[in-house]
């Protein structure tokens, strides 16, 4: 299971990420704080790993 991460929290990884108990997804980028989620005490989970391709390829 994935991990709980909080609001304000730098993402982990960039992805889609979806609160914690279902909602909306949001895209976060690594390292920029997330978003508050819509309800309180609630946290983010990533969903979707972006892919990214090796630069020169």
């Amino acid at each position: 299971m994935a991990k709980k991460i909080n609001p304000g929290t730098p993402a982990p990884d960039s992805g889609q990420y979806r609160p914690v108990g279902g909602g909306t997804e949001v895209t976060a980028v690594e390292g920029k704080p997330l978003p508050p989620t819509p309800k309180a005490g609630q946290g983010w989970k990533l969903v979707d790993k972006t892919k990214h391709k090796p630069k020169g390829k």
